[in-house]
């Protein structure tokens, strides 16, 4: 019923056989959305190659966080993989503390941090990785070694960022530097 002083406005409605139901279409997007948020968590794309690069700089640090770094890094590597030790005779791995051996581990986090500063230039990444390759592949070092370094950085890496670390982008891109220096 009308009342007197009411405006009635009067609005067009399309017709059903016209346009999907509503709840349809909020589905199909739902749907498009989830698909390409899961083809992505497995990417290493340039976003994710973008934060892993801000996220290394904070993790990594200067001086002598990356010292700290280096030894939280060697300790719980070891302790997964007491056996590589030997790998690391040379360079005093049986003293993670010893000058040598922060030497060495200087070096290794540099390459680490080479391989992500060069995350967005291919060329020079592949080029970087086909190094490194030669390198481990002279000295017998195994693939298992490399996911327990991997490992290791999942689980140190947020140990200094908190929850800014985005595990899905640094296993991804992790992967890349991974297959690269095992010559995959």
């Amino acid at each position: 019923p009308l009342r007197p002083g009411r405006l009635v406005i009067s609005q067009a409605s399309s017709s059903p056989r016209n346009s999907p139901p509503c709840g349809k279409m909020k589905a199909v997007i739902a749907v498009l959305v989830g698909l390409v948020a899961f083809a992505m968590a497995d990417e290493c794309g340039p976003l994710q190659r973008l934060k892993i690069k801000q996220q290394w700089a904070k993790a990594y640090g200067e001086g002598q966080e990356r010292e700290f770094l280096g030894i939280s890094i060697w300790k719980a590597f070891f302790k997964l993989e007491p056996n590589a030790r030997k790998f690391f005779s040379g360079v005093g791995g049986d003293d993670i503390h010893s000058g040598k051996f922060q030497a060495h581990s200087t070096r290794v986090l540099a390459g680490v941090d080479l391989c992500i500063s060069v995350l967005d230039s291919e060329a020079v990444l592949i080029q970087i990785l086909t190094h490194l390759a030669g390198q481990h592949k002279e000295r017998g070092i195994s693939g298992n070694y490399f996911d327990t370094f991997g490992d290791v950085l999942m689980e140190v890496i947020p140990a200094q960022l908190g929850r800014c670390f985005d595990e899905h982008a640094w296993r991804a891109c992790y992967k890349v530097i991974k297959n690269g220096i095992q010559g995959k």
